[in-house]
């Protein structure tokens, strides 16, 4: 086999396996459920890929119908392994494909934003990386997390297993936190109700806050 056709069968094959294996670990974990739970796991896995669903919504969800907590983390936490590794193995290809080209131009401006505006993480650099995917905020998962370890310089497979560790520990922690307040509701509704609306108010509050600040900043440059 010559330079050029070992070249190709190699970016082909970059190009295709993570596709074929997300579809085909999540369609294998699908049909481990029965009757309708399959539908519902295989649409909650799906939304994830759609802002501005994030973790944070997507696994309290499908905990919510009835899925086991850790399928819902290891799930969500894949799909951020799956999306980082095709974008460190075709993130040039892919920028010339059609539609997928301006898609990742498009996210590539986002991670170069997320890059000035998440600066902590470059000091930290692999710790940075997986903790930034770990925080469950929009815009923090495997997509946005992998251009940012390309940007600040992080070899490739180091982006890739600092993003997974943050997915797989994020995700967790979340899943279960869930489950805990899923259990609380049953069991206190008016308890479950005030840590629902404590979490809430703390939302907002960190939403308004990184507002105001983004404000001061534009503000200061102009």
């Amino acid at each position: 086999m010559n330079d050029e056709r070992k070249k190709w069968v190699i970016e082909t094959f970059h190009l295709i396996f993570p596709v074929v294996l997300g579809i085909g670990v999540v369609s294998f974990v699908g049909y481990v459920f029965v009757n309708d739970m399959q539908g519902k796991y295989w649409s909650f896995v799906s939304a994830y890929f759609f802002p501005p669903l994030g973790k944070e919504t997507i696994i309290p969800a499908g905990i919510l119908v009835g899925i086991h907590p850790l399928v819902m983390a290891l799930s969500i936490a894949f799909v951020d392994f799956i999306v980082a590794l095709f974008l460190i193995w075709n993130y040039d290809l892919a920028k010339n494909i059609p539609l997928i080209g301006t898609f990742m131009k498009k996210v590539e401006s986002i991670g170069e934003t997320s890059s000035n505006k998440y600066s902590w993480i470059k000091p930290l650099r692999f710790i940075g990386i997986m903790l930034f995917v770990m925080i469950p905020f929009q815009g923090s998962g495997g997509m946005v997390g992998s251009i940012v370890g390309r940007l600040i310089g992080m070899k490739p497979w180091t982006t890739l297993i600092s993003i997974t560790l943050g997915a797989v520990i994020g995700c967790t922690l979340v899943a279960y936190f869930a489950e805990s307040l899923k259990t609380i509701l049953l069991q206190n509704l008016n308890a479950g109700l005030i840590i629902i609306a404590s979490i809430f108010i703390i939302g907002i509050i960190i939403y308004l806050y990184r507002r105001n600040n983004k404000k001061k900043k534009q503000e200061f440059i102009q």
